[in-house]
Order: C-alpha cells, then structure tokens, then sequence
C-alpha cells in the first residue's frame, strides 16, 4: 500500500528506530567503528616510519591487531556484535526511510543509509571471522575478487565503475569534510564551545583524510583495470603504500594516519551525540 503523507512515513521510521536495545548496540557499535579506525591509523603510522612488522593497515590488520590482545576473540565479538546493530539501523533507515518532507533529498538519505548498512555489515562478517580464526588479508580478499569479476563477460566494465564508484565515495567524504556537513547527524546543543570545536575539527579532518585514503584505493582499483595488472588492485594497504612512495610520503602518510586517528575519535564520541 503507498504512503500518501508524509506524517506516514515519518512514524513508521520513528517506530523503526525506536527500540533502546538497538540505539545502545548501535552506539556501541559507534565506538567499535571508532576503534578499528584507530587501530587502522596506529598501523598507518607504523608503516611510515618503518616499525609495521609486516602488518598490513586495513581492516584485516586492524582486527588482527585486536585479537592479540587480551580477551582478543572476546573483544572481536563484541566488534562485531556492535557493527552488526549499525548495520540494522542503517538498515531500517533505508527502508522506513527518513523523516524529510524533501522527497529527493530523503531518497537520497535512504540511498546512503544502505550503503552504509552494507558497510558495517561487511565489517561485523569481517570480526567474527577473524574471531573464528578465518580472516584473510583485505587486501588479498579485493585482489581475488577483482580477478573473479573480471572473468564475467563485461567484468572490465564492471570493475571501472566500481573504481569510480569508490573514488566518488572518496570525494564525497571530502566534501562532506570540507563542508562539515556531517554536523547534521549529530547534536551538538549540549556540547561546550570547546567540545563543540574540537568534534567540528575531528570530523573534518577525519573525514578529509578517509576521503583521501578512499581516492587512493579506487584509482588503484581503476587502474589496475585499465593497464591490465591485476596485482595493482590493492585495499587500503596498498593505497597507503601508494601515498608513502610519493616524495614526502612519510609526511603524507603521517597526516593521512592521522587523519584515520581523527575519525576514529569522531565515531567514538558520535556514540554519545549521534541522533538516532
């Protein structure tokens, strides 16, 4: 049956969203995302100046890292737990849809609540097989699933655009950073002017640095594609491997690692501000 107003489709999005157990897993799920790009961000920082020890800067190394520690496995199923009811919430925003009069502006919100779900999603599978002692390198993982798409009849075709698709993501999250449009997903009435300053400058420079990162991986993806080399279509490692060659790479990278510190900070207070 279609939704004929608009007060409709907001109380059915609110009644999707309006379970406590959810909003705190969700939360929770915040601070996990917070912390694996933390982890992803130490790495980053450890392979700039040459103290990595092999391990890769991606999620895979990040969730790796995790499991090492004390009450690892523990720990790597209360990631995925949380990352799991993200991706729930995500979920439900993209079907219920969200409460804005705007009707292309809310297909869009819905649009980008969906990719998120399947993000978080991916990452949650990505714990608890860690946990399970069957994770894989990110890296590895893209490398096999570009030559597998790549068989498919059009498969070039179909890896470009998912290159350009990720370079897209990439520039959004500048954007989105430069412009500090991330403010409208969390409630900053009850932060000081110094917390509210200091959120505002995490964000920015979390979401430039991701944004960067991303860029990096989907113009590695694209052209790898384009001049044959398959081996060239590398995850996250790779592009930060791509940015430390550069001259002043160790400088790039350092920033960029940073970056990845920023952000993470962003997602573990954004579990106390987020409005959901």
């Amino acid at each position: 049956m279609a939704t004929t107003t608009d007060g409709t489709t907001e109380s059915r999005a609110e009644q999707a969203g309006d379970s406590t157990s959810l909003e705190w897993l969700a939360r929770g799920g915040l601070i996990a995302y917070g912390v694996v790009h933390l982890l992803v961000g130490w790495l980053a920082l450890q392979i700039a100046w040459g103290t990595s020890g092999g391990t890769s800067a991606d999620t895979s190394g990040a969730l790796g890292t995790l499991a090492q520690q004390p009450f690892g496995t523990v720990l790597l199923w209360v990631v995925a737990v949380g990352l799991l009811a993200l991706a729930l919430w995500q979920t439900s925003e993209a079907v219920w849809g969200h409460p804005d009069r705007d009707r292309r502006k809310r297909v869009r919100k819905q649009i980008t609540s969906g990719a998120k779900a399947v993000v978080y999603a991916a990452l949650a599978v990505s714990a608890a097989l860690v946990a399970l002692g069957s994770g894989s390198s990110s890296s590895q993982s893209q490398e096999q699933a570009t030559t597998g798409v790549l068989a498919w009849p059009g498969g070039r075709v179909l890896v470009v655009a998912a290159g350009l698709v990720v370079i897209g993501v990439g520039i959004a999250g500048i954007v989105k950073g430069i412009r500090k449009s991330f403010t409208e997903e969390i409630d900053t009435s009850s932060m000081s002017p110094a917390v509210r300053s200091g959120v505002l400058r995490l964000g920015q420079v979390g979401y430039v640095a991701k944004g960067v990162a991303m860029g990096v991986v989907g113009g590695l993806l694209t052209y790898a594609t384009v001049t044959f080399d398959r081996q060239t279509a590398q995850g996250l490692d790779g592009a930060l491997q791509t940015i430390l060659a550069q001259p002043f790479g160790r400088y790039l990278l350092t920033a960029v690692a940073l970056g990845f510190a920023a952000f993470g900070l962003f997602a573990i207070l954004q579990s106390r501000y987020r409005r959901m």
